[in-house]
């Protein structure tokens, strides 16, 4: 099993991951079905199935899909460019995607939200499809966006999590237990481990490029986050706090009263700066979502500001290890809050960050692991309940919190030997498990939880 840095951590855009970026790379992995076919294409249509229809509009499901049929993808998004193409797209009833003829599509009556049964595969589903001069559908997909803004077509996902089309890698655990056995039989890191995996499919030059540009994105969009005050977008009238707080705890630096416990609000703040991004729609990475975007990104952040001895020249092995960590997750339970609620989200993180932060402290293998079933096992059974669909509450300030078990988690696990009564892998089968037997209302569909509970929402 293989899973890159760079598939776990995207640069992409908000609100969600499963619910933004994987329709707009959907609808970019349709154009690119249509350029390969011989039809001649006159016109575009979507269904938007499960948990994309019932919490498509605040997540901005149904916009992400209209621009990437338009030809927009995460990584390379413009927010002004989009403007203006959406405003285009109303008026005209027309897409232009490159290497296509122009198309008829008229957001309205051409995008629907299907709020009947889930699509048999997963609970974020939609369908895409290409007409002919008639009206006629002459070309069809069914595509799933499974978390973390990975998409998987109708067959990719009936073949199983299996399929791994690349090279043979070094190190190819699939299991915590697999990885701490290779790691003591090679006398290899956990992130020395991924590095290898890594540079089997890259190069080492790649490999330090795109993990420096990870954190820099990642950096800076705390640090946007941190300047920015208002409300956010979405009709929850949520004021950003991250600065508010921010400055605050820099006016009272230096206070000899000060705390202890001030420092989880700093984490907080790191946090929900990102997520607060996130929710307007800035640019964040994946980490492994975009809804638990700012666990991982505060705690490296906490990391360099406040722990004595941090060195930025330890990040990559932070993030070797959360990727490795956060593989391990997907491959064997889920990442998606859809299909395993917010344990799968924001748990996930945690045990990301957790396992990130002991391997730069100088945790050993058998530490990072404590570390990672630390963080995941204390988040088993969170639900998944946005407010009005939106990425705001309570998924903001639970970012904070999840980065403060991840602290905490790796700090417990650096306290002892490594020896531990419960597995990692374990606890990954048992949030499957839980996630399994979860009520639909309580996975990302904001039909119960919070999202029912709060008046006038």
């Amino acid at each position: 099993m293989f899973l890159s840095v760079f598939d776990m951590f995207k640069v992409g855009v908000g609100p969600s991951s499963s619910h933004t970026m994987g329709p707009m790379v959907a609808a970019a992995r349709f154009l690119d079905t249509m350029r390969a076919s011989p039809f001649d294409f006159h016109g575009l249509r979507g269904s938007l199935h499960g948990s994309l229809a019932f919490t498509g509009i605040g997540h901005a499901t149904d916009r992400a899909t209209i621009l990437g049929l338009a030809g927009f993808a995460p990584e390379t998004y413009d927010n002004d460019r989009a403007e203006t193409a959406l405003d285009a797209i109303r008026e005209t009833h027309q897409v232009s995607p490159e290497g296509l003829p122009l198309l008829h599509f008229n957001p309205k009556e051409d995008l629907r939200f299907d709020f009947g049964p889930n699509l048999p595969g997963h609970a974020n589903g939609m369908i895409l499809m290409a007409t002919d001069a008639q009206g006629d559908i002459i070309l069809q997909e069914t595509y799933y966006s499974i978390g973390g803004g990975f998409v998987m077509t109708e067959s990719e996902l009936s073949a199983g999590k299996d399929a791994d089309e690349g090279s043979p890698v070094p190190y190819p655990f699939k299991t915590a237990e697999e990885m701490l056995l290779m790691s003591k039989t090679s006398g290899k890191s956990i992130a020395q481990m991924k590095r290898a995996n890594e540079i089997s499919r890259g190069c080492t030059e790649s490999l330090a490029k795109g993990c420096a540009r990870i954190w820099q994105v990642m950096n800076d969009c705390i640090d946007r986050g941190l300047k920015t005050d208002g409300i956010l977008p979405g009709g929850l009238n949520v004021r950003r706090r991250a600065k508010s707080i921010h400055v605050a705890l820099q006016a009272e630096r230096g206070m000899n009263l000060n705390a202890p416990h001030t420092i989880n609000d700093w984490m907080s703040a790191y946090a929900m700066a990102v997520n607060e991004e996130n929710a307007a729609g800035g640019q964040v990475v994946t980490a492994p979502t975009n809804g638990a975007a700012g666990v991982l990104p505060a705690v490296i952040r906490y990391w360099l500001d406040h722990v004595p001895g941090a060195a930025p020249s330890r990040i990559e092995e932070f993030l070797l290890t959360a990727a490795a960590i956060g593989g391990l997750v997907k491959f064997n339970a889920s990442i998606s809050g859809a299909e395993a609620g917010c344990q799968a989200e924001v748990g996930s993180a945690s045990a990301m960050a957790a396992a990130g932060l002991c391997a730069a402290m100088g945790g050993t293998s058998e530490q990072i692991e404590n570390a990672a079933e630390i963080a995941l096992e204390h988040h088993l059974g969170m639900t998944c309940d946005p407010v009005k669909g939106l990425v705001q509450v309570p998924c903001i300030e639970r970012n904070g919190l999840g980065a403060i078990k991840a602290v905490s988690a790796a700090s417990l696990a650096l306290r002892g030997d490594g020896q531990h009564l419960v597995p990692l892998d374990a606890v990954i089968e048992t949030m499957r498990q839980t996630g399994a037997d979860m009520h639909e209302k309580y996975k990302e569909t904001s039909l119960g939880g919070l999202a029912v509970n709060i008046p006038n929402c």
